[in-house]
């Protein structure tokens, strides 16, 4: 696909779209403000009438049945409008929910979290430790299911050689790293940019499935998900993963909810192979694929990691289901590794999800987030949905 900053909505539903129920959010221009959205055909249609919010849409038993029974639901326009930024803008498919992030929940993600540590957030020394590391922890990690006895014998063995971490211990032991990955109202949508703090020299997209959660702990959807990390920050210190993680613009989610019914189910979105495609203004391209079966805890176990009894979400969350491919395609010199440059066009899909594309600017440069929490019910409140 072209590297231009222009979409379609071919670009980014689901290959079976028209048997999907998507749901989502936009800007309209008409409304003169935020819409929940279901999307029929290519056609965006304002769900306003059934719920304010897509938090309280999810929450409203047999949402999907009232959708189909609201009768005429007014058309806010095509996708190919919002996307053109004619009808307004695609928003992050979600509102009050909380942004959760789990991380090192694939073998190679916790191999480069390792080598992270070991090189204290310097990408010249990551091709030297890799290369020590990669035989020992690469064929150790791969297949062992977290928290299993298995999993056990292989700390012990790490142990002895002193290659035990603080990441193998969140990716394989029995309690998952369940992190905020930004606040509420504050993640871009699709055909947004996406930004890079501009401390960081050493940088990657992670392509991740998210699961769309309601209150009560059910997973009732999932969509896609950039959680934007700069691995020199985090790689210093485990204790800077709030700088490394949440910054202006540094969540991408969407382009829209899938959610589950007879022909999408959690078990389907347990095969999906998610792919990542990055194109630069330099030239340089990447790509990679990863299977969500590779995943080290079920997406069913991380659910309840986040949302139980000892911790609630009352409007919903979602939840990154963490990275399964990290890149380490050199671009500025041998041994340097991957790292982001401004303009870069990155697309993560999956055939039952859609695509996800961002372009990359520094967060400084990005849009400022200011339509918060306040700002919504103002506006709500203004248009009569209060």
């Amino acid at each position: 696909m072209s590297s231009t900053r222009t979409l379609r909505a071919a670009d980014i539903l689901p290959a079976d779209a028209t048997d999907a129920l998507l749901v989502g959010r936009v800007w309209s221009n008409s409304a003169d403000g935020p819409c929940p959205v279901a999307v029929r055909g290519e056609r965006v249609l304002d769900v306003s009438s059934v719920s304010a919010t897509v938090s309280e849409l999810l929450e409203l038993e047999d949402f999907a049945c009232k959708l189909h029974a609201s009768g005429e639901l007014p058309d806010l326009g095509s996708i190919d409008d919002f996307l053109s930024g004619q009808a307004g803008q695609l928003l992050a498919p979600i509102d009050l929910q909380a942004i959760k992030a789990a991380g090192v929940t694939f073998a190679d993600s916790m191999l480069e979290r390792v080598i992270e540590e070991q090189a204290k957030g310097d990408a010249s020394r990551a091709s030297d430790i890799r290369k020590r590391l990669a035989p020992v922890l690469g064929g150790s990690l791969r297949g062992v299911v977290a928290g299993s006895e298995q999993a056990a014998r292989v700390k012990e063995l790490l142990q002895e050689m002193n290659l035990w971490s603080q990441y193998l211990e969140v990716g394989i032991g029995p309690d998952a790293e369940i992190f905020t990955k930004s606040q509420p109202m504050s993640a871009v949508g699709c055909g947004s940019l996406v930004g890079i703090h501009p401390i960081s020299e050493w940088n990657n997209p992670e392509p991740e499935v998210v699961l769309v959660l309601r209150s009560s702990g059910e997973i009732v959807g999932a969509t896609l998900g950039n959680d934007v990390n700069l691995r020199d920050v985090e790689g210093r210190s485990a204790l800077l993963l709030g700088k490394a993680k949440d910054n202006n613009a540094s969540c991408s989610i969407g382009p829209f909810i899938r959610v589950f019914d007879d022909k999408f189910t959690l078990e389907e979105l347990g095969k999906v192979r998610v792919a990542l495609s990055v194109e630069g203004q330099d030239g340089f391209r990447m790509t990679g694929e990863s299977p969500m079966e590779a995943i080290s805890r079920k997406p069913s176990h991380l659910a309840r990691q986040l949302l139980n009894r000892n911790h609630q979400y009352p409007d919903g969350a979602v939840l990154f289901l963490g990275t399964m491919f990290a890149p380490v395609k050199d671009r500025r010199g041998a041994g340097q590794g991957f790292t982001h440059e401004i303009g870069d066009r990155v697309e993560i899909s999956t055939p039952l999800l859609g695509r996800l594309v961002n372009w990359v600017d520094r967060s400084d440069a990005c849009p400022e987030w200011t339509f918060g929490l306040g700002a919504l019910m103002r506006n709500l409140a203004k248009r009569g949905l209060l």
